[in-house]
């Protein structure tokens, strides 16, 4: 009999079953509702008590709600006993504001960090952090995952040797490379300048994408407007085709019309995010599960392993 249980909030139930199908364990039981106010209401009917916790949740939207069902779960399961309380948080939000841009904005992602700790929290468990900086703003260890594992498998199967990856801008440089290096492909950069926020405008091409297939690698895809624009400028540049594979699928706003009016052949997410309907409005998103990469990250956690020779 294993000393740790599962639960989840009501961000992403899907992901959180097949974790625990993975682990052949079942999911906790827990109430989370809410009033008819809006406040959330949160029940732990399984006894916890000197017991290792795991709650899976993403900070995804409704990122508010979700976020106060996390911290609400953390502090009930530390006022029943819990010995060790992990926070899974397949996608953290917030994660973009994680530096001060102008004279009086929050570091909101440092808030969070700290609500998490305050709150009773004592590891987090997280995946491709929009900067890997962020784990700086704890005070508790975290361990960040990538999604690289199930990416790289797919584009081998799927795409053919003619590759070239695309960071689609200066900061997602490291990633991009790292992804070249392991599927022995080219690698350019967009030079894109953006306006405002979620307004993004591709400008150049770096690097020699003529007559290759062109894979645009992001950790998220929001409203999709980079992903347009550096599909288009791939494609002025001579791409054969252009395809996209970002680990987060936030896809708000015009994402959507975005992504089927672009050139882009495809878009690879995974399944952090629930993309509950908007799948069916488009037949260009594969959904990746990422679910055995958590769970085997839980149990390496649990027994003390190495996490870190998941990705080596």
């Amino acid at each position: 009999m294993c000393d740790f249980l599962i639960f989840s909030g009501n961000s992403n139930p899907y992901l959180a079953s097949k974790i625990c199908n993975y682990l052949n364990i079942n999911i906790g039981k827990a109430k989370v509702t809410t009033f008819s106010d809006g406040e959330i209401q949160i029940e732990i009917t399984d006894n916890v008590r000197s017991k290792e916790v795991f709650i899976i949740q993403s900070t995804c939207h409704p990122v508010n709600n979700n976020l106060v069902e996390l911290l609400l779960l953390v502090d009930a399961f530390k006022r029943a006993s819990a010995r060790r309380i992990t926070a899974v948080i397949p996608y953290f939000g917030y994660a973009r504001q994680d530096k001060k841009v102008a004279p009086r904005v929050p570091i909101s992602a440092k808030l969070i960090a700290d609500l998490l700790t305050a709150a009773g929290t004592n590891r987090v468990i997280t995946m491709d952090l929009h900067a890997g900086q962020i784990q700086g703003f704890f005070n508790i260890p975290v361990d960040n995952l990538f999604a690289t594992p199930v990416i790289i498998k797919y584009i081998k199967e799927h795409f053919g040797n003619d590759l070239v990856i695309v960071s689609p801008d200066a900061g997602g440089v490291e990633r991009a490379r790292a992804f070249a290096k392991r599927l022995d492909a080219h690698l350019a950069i967009i030079d894109k300048r953006r306006d405002a926020p979620n307004q993004a405008k591709a400008m150049a091409v770096i690097g020699n994408v003529s007559e290759k297939v062109a894979v645009v690698l992001d950790d998220m895809v929001d409203t999709a407007g980079t992903l347009a624009e550096a599909a288009a400028a791939l494609n002025k540049a001579g791409a054969k085709e252009v395809h996209a594979c970002c680990a987060h699928p936030v896809l708000s706003g015009p994402a959507i019309e975005r992504i089927n009016s672009s050139s882009l052949k495809s878009i690879v997410v995974t399944d952090t995010i629930p993309l509950g309907q908007k799948t069916e409005k488009t037949d260009k998103i594969k959904v990746l599960s990422i679910a055995e990469l958590v769970g085997e990250a839980i149990i390496r956690c649990y027994n003390g392993d190495s996490v870190t020779s998941l990705f080596v």
